[in-house]
């Protein structure tokens, strides 16, 4: 909203394409779905691996969100002082944010951290992975197409069966599923044939992307941008993990790497930094340069948050789990010599650095 006059300013493609910026949350879950399939793709599940897989995907996101609940607490509670709202109501909303469920619920009469609704989306699919992985797990190509295009479909079948637009997890699953069925063909065909040639697929769908935000009228009516736009995402991604090109080798860099490990700080904490940015900050300067200063100050925390906070939390709650499994292991397989050795610990490092963009 800074920008505003500057947006309003360039032709009007443009500007669909910066209003069109959300979208890239969908982006963003297809990419989800793509590591985790590529992350765990010979896991055996059973209840150790499961705990230990849920422990990994808790310490990935809750850490950063706790800090931003605290950076909020003084904003939540004047908001709390100041509402005309019943007291049960308000506990409501604090339980929403608490227990990440601002997702289920539509709009919420509150505006504390808005993109948090996406972290409920995220939470759904962590607990769907493991069946999705071994649904997908040996999937031949034509059924991974199959489910690849039933995920334009979905937002249309699930209206048409009554589920509530409210639940936002259900309604982008598709981008989910699809990033694991993308990483799927990546790891059987792609990864040996294509590798090293992978602009064949992400420039043209880079175009695709372009064109349809940019010109949304050209989408149809019974298709919304979301659906529209997700399998292009899945091929976007797809060829940057095959790599070739300018593009790759610049998001290879390591200023890339770096901004990409601070990116998933920067989208819980922009919203909480904007709230005491503005009041202090909003107004003294033109709008520009206020919103190059708000720019470039969240940038520098995210990325002393991601290193002092976001991953070495990583580490040592990942760290504590696989310490607390490691015992219940030994247990179940007995020390007896006569048996065979126990094999080690599930391993709960760090996902690959495309984890973190």
């Amino acid at each position: 909203m800074l920008l505003d006059p500057w947006m309003h300013s360039l032709p009007l493609v443009w500007q669909h394409v910066v209003q069109g910026g959300y979208l890239a949350v969908g982006t963003f879950f297809v990419l989800s779905g793509f590591v985790l399939g590529l992350s765990y793709a010979a896991t055996e599940w059973n209840a150790r691996s499961f705990v230990g897989y849920c422990a990994a995907r808790y310490a990935r996101v809750y850490p950063v969100y706790a800090l931003s609940l605290l950076v909020l607490v003084p904003i939540i509670a004047g908001d709390l002082q100041s509402s005309h709202r019943p007291p049960e109501e308000n506990a409501v909303l604090v339980a929403n944010y608490g227990f990440v469920l601002q997702g289920w619920f539509g709009n919420l009469p509150v505006h504390w951290n808005t993109p948090a609704w996406s972290l409920s989306c995220e939470l759904f699919f962590y607990l769907c992975f493991p069946l999705a992985a071994l649904l997908l797990r040996n999937a031949s190509w034509r059924r991974l197409l199959l489910i690849s295009a039933a995920t334009l479909a979905l937002p249309n079948l699930l209206a048409s069966w009554h589920v509530p637009a409210a639940w936002k997890p259900i309604y982008h699953l598709g981008d989910f599923l699809i990033g694991i069925a993308a990483a799927r063909c990546f790891s059987v065909s792609l990864s040996t044939r294509w590798i090293g040639r992978g602009y064949w697929l992400y420039v043209p769908a880079s175009l695709a992307l372009f064109c349809l935000v940019g010109f949304p009228a050209i989408v149809p009516a019974w298709l919304d941008m979301n659906s529209a736009i997700r399998p292009f995402n899945a091929l976007l991604l797809t060829g940057l993990a095959l790599g070739g090109g300018l593009p790759v080798r610049a998001l290879s860099t390591r200023a890339a790497a770096f901004l990409g490990r601070a990116s998933y700080s920067m989208y819980i904490l922009h919203i909480p930094v904007l709230w005491w940015f503005k009041r202090y900050f909003s107004g003294v300067w033109s709008n520009n340069v206020t919103a190059l200063i708000y720019v470039t100050g969240v940038i520098a925390v995210s990325g002393v948050v991601s290193q002092r906070l976001e991953e070495p939390a990583n580490r040592k709650i990942r760290k504590w789990v696989t310490a607390q499994l490691s015992p219940l292991r030994a247990e179940r397989t007995g020390a007896a010599e006569d048996q065979p050795a126990a094999p080690g610990p599930v391993s709960l490092q760090p996902e690959p650095a495309t984890a973190y963009k």
